[in-house]
């Protein structure tokens, strides 16, 4: 029997020192960034397309339809072609066209602008194009970006790897997994990885938003699912305006803290991270980082009883797709005031 060709794969995790002595404990990376598509996105979105594949008639053509023109659309393409099968990206006008020609490059039959939001492309995609009864692809598959059990199990081969790596360097298991949230897939995906791995009740999770795109923050404040009136955050990736019911239900459980940081952290944690072991990331990314600095980890945890042993993994999950000089900032001996200057203009 052949092997089934997955189109993510296993990633490193590393021990930083730089980060350790920032945050006053041990301080691993889990590099997402150098998943085929860039993201963590290659696994759930990959492990999405897997499935489908499974299932369909293979006397059939397949063809993908993704109406993401930021990292999922980029997955979907990227594992598309991987596993051999033509795909299409739906992305309103918005989208850059450094992002389309990344698409393009990935290996897309085509992309196609329609509307001025996500929102607008994603209906058109579903109403117009693969619509069952009056659609010109009715037979084609639509990619969800976040919100289905198949990417969250997915991104949960992340835990699996995490566990192996831990256990190889003998160090145990982490007490801590830090994460960006956007509408949810990577955090349902740890979720998920640590219930099957038994570490439920011993992990702790931060879940990383910046302001403006704190949908899951606001949520749990308010007891119930929230649709925020739009994202004002740099973090654009982070920019989903309603998580999923799996990620709110999440959210609650006691080993679970939501932590919403400012834009200007979240620039900052992506330039310390280019300086201090020459990785660039978006903020989106970012934001996660910036809690291993100046004593921010150590407040989060007080409760937890930090300490300098403590393990915890930082998941590094996506790559650079919107970051610039504007927002990293010039060289400066306070460069952490040259992201908030250029953030609000000055």
């Amino acid at each position: 029997m052949t092997q089934e060709t997955k189109p993510w794969v296993e990633t490193p995790l590393i021990s930083s020192a730089a980060l350790s002595k920032a945050a006053g404990c041990k301080v691993y990376l889990k590099l997402e960034n150098l998943q085929p598509a860039g993201s963590f996105k290659s696994r759930g979105i990959g492990n999405y397309l897997l499935e489908r594949i499974r299932e369909h008639d293979p006397t059939k053509p397949i063809h993908f339809y993704s109406s993401s023109g930021g990292n999922a659309g980029l997955a979907c393409v990227t594992a598309a072609t991987t596993l051999g099968h033509p795909s299409t990206v739906i992305v309103p006008y918005i989208t850059s066209s450094l992002m389309i020609s990344k698409i393009l490059t990935a290996g897309a039959t085509h992309v196609q602008r329609h509307g001025n939001t996500w929102f607008d492309a994603d209906t058109h995609l579903r109403t117009t194009i693969i619509s069952p009864t009056d659609g010109t692809d009715p037979s084609g598959i639509y990619v969800p970006p976040f919100d289905h059990p198949n990417i969250w199990a997915g991104n949960a081969t992340m835990v699996e790897e995490i566990k192996s790596q831990m256990e190889e360097r003998r160090e145990g298991k982490p007490d801590v997994i830090v994460c960006s949230i956007g509408g949810g897939g990577l955090f349902n995906g740890i979720m998920l990885g640590l219930d099957n791995a038994g570490w439920s009740s011993e992990v702790q999770v931060l879940a990383l938003e910046t302001h403006g795109a704190d949908s899951l923050s606001q949520a749990l404040t308010a007891g119930h699912l929230i649709t925020l009136p739009g994202i004002t955050s740099i973090a654009t990736s982070l920019g989903a305006t309603r998580v999923s019911q799996q990620t709110f239900e999440y959210g609650q459980r006691p080993n679970v803290r939501s932590v919403v940081l400012s834009d200007a952290e979240a620039a900052m944690g992506a330039w310390r991270l280019a300086d201090d072991e020459r990785m660039l990331v978006e903020t989106a990314c970012g934001v996660s980082v910036a809690v291993c600095y100046d004593g921010r980890l150590a407040k989060l945890l007080s409760s937890k009883g930090f300490r300098p042993e403590m393990k915890v993994v930082v998941v590094v999950c996506g790559g650079m797709f919107n970051l610039t000089s504007s927002i990293l900032g010039r060289e400066s001996p306070e460069r952490h005031d040259v992201v908030d200057c250029a953030l609000c203009g000055g």
